[in-house]
Parts: structure tokens; C-alpha cells; sequence
């Protein structure tokens, strides 16, 4: 039988299992895996100029493509720079391999230059971590790695291969099958319990879906859809459900939570029953969890059995894929005979209707609006804060895999990687970054990736010199004291852009992004738009720190305090 190293071995692999397009960083400990894929034709890299960035363009690159990201950095620094982006992946559910590079077996363990312990290091946030002992076992744990990260609940695995193993000489032969012991992902529906949900939904006067990520993750869009229009119940979702079914539908009522629409949290506040759908029911969903969804008996189908009563205690349990289990429950439901439910929630959608016509000037809402009337199907990426929230709250989704930002873990720094991966996996997409100007100073030297790769994605920073989403809570309960929120610094984005070889303007109109935008569109290049707005600028509706979710305040609720308060 032909041997070859650990190398070629890694490569043959990243062949095999389909990866045509690989985000990595050498270093000393992984230069022969480098010299291995540059050799070779199948396999693309794509440099970052930051670790960090590189797992988030890997993370977007999965969730854009539905396929496995994979990411190749060295040992010791290379590593740790991954942290936050497995955390990441590891929140939102996205199917990531991140092979690490470590220094020879014989020095593990000796404070070797370069050495940390990535698997003790990241087993808390990843779905499984693992250091190759032997070449002979190498083959064995790639396949793994790729079935555990994209089966059952997906999220990322980490592969850590010293350099003695990279280099060593093993069989040729790459596994077709996986088999592990303990690890069997669940592929059926427990329809015992699909009939019990339906009986339940029968009876109720006040049913409501709520969708999360799991849905999306699923590709169960079109079932899904096709579940609300039989039933007639309206749906809400959480920020990473956004997209479950078509957000322009007459039966979507908005995101739940913290920055949730009226209808969508005061359905919650009133439901009888709640149909929650891959969803793990956290604190920016739930708000005080003694008042959430407190008249309705829950039923929760998830992937993750640990998810299921977890935060929230649940009725009806089931434990399944959300694609599968809504095509069962399309055999056995029936539609909802909860007209006056519906009509009550339509009115609370048009009676509340979240918009910001009261500030002047350029707007997050303005932007984004003109992205949803004029971009046909864009993917589009957000950093994490006020631009985050803004974005969820008024773009327009058909499907899945068109918005991507860290969910569950909140990471600032996550889009520019994002856009880049995405852009890399979906080239034939207008691909946008909504940042917030903190966001951006976290990882702007990825301009200079976009450039020396030439990959075109449209960077827009909604830049408001403070940091956001926590100048905004100073201002609402902390009695206007902006401890460490107030960035008026003497950056020029746009010469910093055009410096590291993107186009570049700053608008301060609509007008004028309007025609910055078409223009970014029609160039093909990397293009950043620094969109001017006020820093007063807020998200609204918002609930105050403990509150209900039903207690969500707006700027004419704070008014009218006020006035009371005078009186």
C-alpha cells in the first residue's frame, strides 16, 4: 500500500470532503500543510490579515453556502487569535473544521516556543476538540470531524496536528464511512409527540409560532411557510429566525425580545399556545422570564435535547431536525380556527409600526430600506450593536443564508470577516456589511484582504462617533455619564479605505447614498460607504434591564412619563 505524510494526507482530505475554498494563516507549524496545498489546484486559500477575521470569513462562508467552513492557522498565538470566532461559531450553530497547527509531540508539554493546550482551551465552545497522536489515526479523525461538525446540532470541531504527525508517513487511504461510538444524531420524529403538539394546537384560541435559527439552519424556509399559511397562525422569530418565512408575509409580525416589535412581544404576553421552533429561549428573547409566554403551554422542537427546558420549561418536548419534524406535522395538523386571534395581531402590526421618521437627516432606516428595494436578493452581514439592531429590524428576508451576524455571543468585529467569506462562497451576490465605526476599528485591515483578493463586498458604516448600543443605555439609566462611548478621533475611514486599495466616500444625505451605493454596486470592487448619522440616534422599541418583554417603551413613552412626572 502507497504511504504519504500527514500533509498530503490533510490535503487528499480537504478534496475529498468538497472544501474548494480554505481561510488560512501560515506559520512555522503548519508551513508543510501550506507547501502541501500550494502544490495542488483544487483547494483555494484566502489570506486574512487577522485570525479573527479569518474564522469569521469561514463562519459566514458556511452559513452562506451550507457547507463546512474550514480554517488553518498555526499553534500557539494562531490558535488562540481563533477563540472568540469558535465561540461564535459555536452560539449560532455554524459547521466549522478549524485545524490548528502544534509543535512535535515531544515537546508538547515543555513550554515549547509557540505551544498552547487549543484543545483544553476551547472544549467548552466547540462541539468536539482533538490533538492527533498518531498518523495512523490522522484519516480517522478528519472524517469525524467533518460529520460531527455539519450532523445533528452543527457548530465547530477543532483538529489540533503536531508537526512530527503532519510529516510522518501513513496510508493513503481516506475513510467513505464514520462511525462513533456515543454520537448517533437523531434523524427521526417521535410522532407520539407530533400528535400531542397537534391536539394542542387544535384547541387553541390564541396559537403563535416562534421561529429561531434552528429553522433557518435547517433549510426548512418552505415547509415552514407552507406550515403557517395551512394553519393561519402567526409567526414571530427571534434575530437569527428572521427569514424562517418571508418577513414581508402577512402572517410575520416582527422579531421577539429586548428590541422586539409591539406585535410580536405582546402576541407572546397573550398567546395561549407557543410553538417554538429551534430556538434556545435566552435572556434578549425571553426579557423576565417569570412574565414570558405565562398564559400559554410551550411546545419546543429543537436538535439539541439540552436546549429543551433549558431556560424556559416546556409542555410538549421534541427533540428533532426543524425540517423534519414540520414535514411530520404537516401529515397530522390542522388549520387554526383562531380567526379573531389573527385579526388581533394584524392590527397590532399596523398600529405599531417600527420606524425612526422622527430623526432627520440620514438614518440606519433610510439605508437599509433602499438596500431592500433596489438589491434582489443581497446577502447581507452585520456587526454587533445599534447597526446589528437596526438591521434586524428593517431589512427584508425571503429565505435563509441572506443575514448573518453573531447572535449568541454578540461579536463585535464579526462583519467585515463575514462579508469577505460570504462574497467568497456566494460570489454571483451583492454582498453588504452593515457596521457600526466601533465595530469597524475592531478588524478594518480586512480592507486590505478584500483588495489583494479582489473580492468586491460594500462595507457601510453607520457611523455615529460612539459606541452605540451602550451610549445608549448611558443615556436611558446611567444619567448621561458616556464613560468610554464618545470616539470623535481624527480617523478618516475613507482615506484609510482608499489607502489599503478600496474605493471610498462619505455621505451624509440619502441622496447621496443613494449614488455612492449604485456606484459601489456597478465598480466590482471593495467599496466603503461612511454614512454620517447622529450620535442621539437610538433603537427603539427597547425593554429596561429585568423587565418584561411586554413592557417595551418607545421615545413617546419616555415623553409621556415626563409629562406625568411634571404634573
Amino acid at each position: 500500500m502507497k504511504k504519504i505524510s500527514g500533509n498530503k494526507l490533510l490535503v487528499k482530505a480537504l478534496k475529498e470532503e468538497g472544501v474548494d475554498i480554505l481561510f488560512g494563516y501560515p506559520g512555522a507549524c503548519t508551513i508543510d500543510i501550506s507547501d502541501e496545498i500550494y502544490k495542488q489546484d483544487y483547494t483555494k486559500v484566502v489570506l486574512p490579515r487577522h485570525e479573527q477575521a479569518l474564522v469569521h470569513a469561514a463562519d459566514a462562508y458556511a452559513r452562506s453556502t451550507g457547507k463546512v467552513g474550514v480554517c488553518l492557522v498555526t499553534s500557539g498565538p494562531g490558535a488562540t487569535n481563533l477563540v472568540t470566532g469558535i465561540a461564535t461559531a459555536n452560539y449560532d450553530s455554524v459547521p466549522l473544521v478549524c485545524i490548528t497547527g502544534q509543535v512535535p509531540l515531544g515537546l508538547m508539554g515543555n513550554d515549547a516556543f509557540q505551544e498552547v493546550d487549543i484543545v483544553g482551551i476551547t472544549n467548552s465552545i466547540c462541539k468536539y476538540a482533538v490533538t492527533v497522536r498518531t498518523r495512523e489515526e490522522l484519516p480517522k479523525i478528519l472524517k469525524e470531524a467533518f460529520y460531527i461538525a455539519r450532523t445533528g446540532r452543527p457548530g465547530p470541531v477543532v483538529v489540533d496536528i503536531p508537526k512530527d504527525i503532519q510529516q510522518a508517513m501513513g496510508s493513503e487511504e481516506y475513510p467513505t464511512e464514520v462511525s462513533i461510538r456515543g454520537y448517533k444524531p437523531n434523524d427521526s420524529v417521535h410522532v407520539g409527540q407530533i400528535k400531542k403538539a397537534c391536539t394542542l394546537l387544535k384547541r387553541a384560541k390564541k396559537p403563535l409560532f416562534l421561529l429561531g435559527g434552528g429553522v433557518n439552519i435547517a433549510g426548512a424556509n418552505e415547509v415552514m411557510l407552507k406550515l403557517a399559511e395551512y394553519t393561519q397562525i402567526p409567526v414571530i422569530t427571534t434575530i437569527m429566525g428572521k427569514g424562517s418565512i418571508p418577513t414581508t408575509h402577512d402572517l410575520y409580525l416582527g422579531n421577539i425580545g429586548i428590541h422586539g416589535s409591539y406585535a410580536a412581544n405582546h402576541a407572546v404576553s397573550e398567546c395561549d399556545v407557543l410553538f417554538s421552533i429551534g430556538t434556545r429561549f435566552n435572556d434578549r428573547i425571553t426579557g423576565k422570564i417569570s412574565e414570558f409566554a405565562k398564559h400559554a403551554k410551550i411546545i419546543h422542537i429543537d436538535a439539541d435535547s439540552a436546549s429543551i427546558s433549558k431556560n424556559i420549561v416546556v409542555d410538549i418536548p421534541i427533540v428533532a431536525d426543524a425540517k423534519l419534524a414540520i414535514e411530520k406535522l404537516l401529515e397530522y395538523v390542522s388549520p387554526s380556527k383562531a380567526e379573531k386571534w389573527l385579526e388581533q395581531v394584524t392590527e397590532w402590526k399596523k398600529a405599531n409600526p417600527i420606524n425612526m421618521d422622527k430623526y432627520e437627516g440620514l438614518t440606519p432606516e433610510k439605508v437599509i430600506r433602499y438596500i431592500n428595494e433596489n438589491i434582489k436578493h443581497p446577502i447581507v452581514a452585520t456587526d454587533v450593536g445599534q447597526n446589528q439592531l437596526w438591521t434586524t429590524q428593517y431589512l427584508e428576508l425571503e429565505s435563509n443564508h441572506q443575514f448573518l451576524t453573531s447572535g449568541g455571543l454578540g461579536t463585535m468585529g464579526y462583519g467585515l470577516g463575514a462579508a469577505i467569506g460570504a462574497k467568497c462562497g456566494c460570489p454571483d451576490k451583492v454582498v453588504v456589511n452593515i457596521a457600526g465605526d466601533g465595530c469597524f476599528r475592531m478588524n478594518m485591515n480586512e480592507i486590505a484582504t478584500a483588495t489583494r483578493s479582489e473580492i468586491p463586498v460594500i462595507e457601510v458604516v453607520v457611523n455615529n462617533h460612539v459606541l452605540g448600543m451602550v451610549r445608549q443605555w448611558q443615556n436611558l439609566f446611567y444619567g448621561e455619564r458616556y464613560s468610554s462611548t464618545t470616539l470623535y478621533d481624527k480617523v478618516d475611514f475613507v482615506k484609510l479605505a482608499e489607502a489599503m486599495g478600496a474605493k471610498a466616500k462619505r455621505v451624509e444625505t440619502i441622496e447621496e447614498f443613494e449614488a455612492a451605493f449604485k456606484e459601489a454596486v456597478a465598480s466590482n470592487e471593495p467599496y466603503l460607504l461612511d454614512c454620517i448619522i447622529d450620535s442621539d440616534d437610538k433603537v427603539w422599541p427597547m425593554v429596561a434591564p429585568g423587565g418584561s418583554i411586554s413592557d417595551a417603551f418607545n421615545e413617546e413613552d419616555l415623553e409621556k412619563q415626563k409629562q406625568e412626572e411634571s404634573k
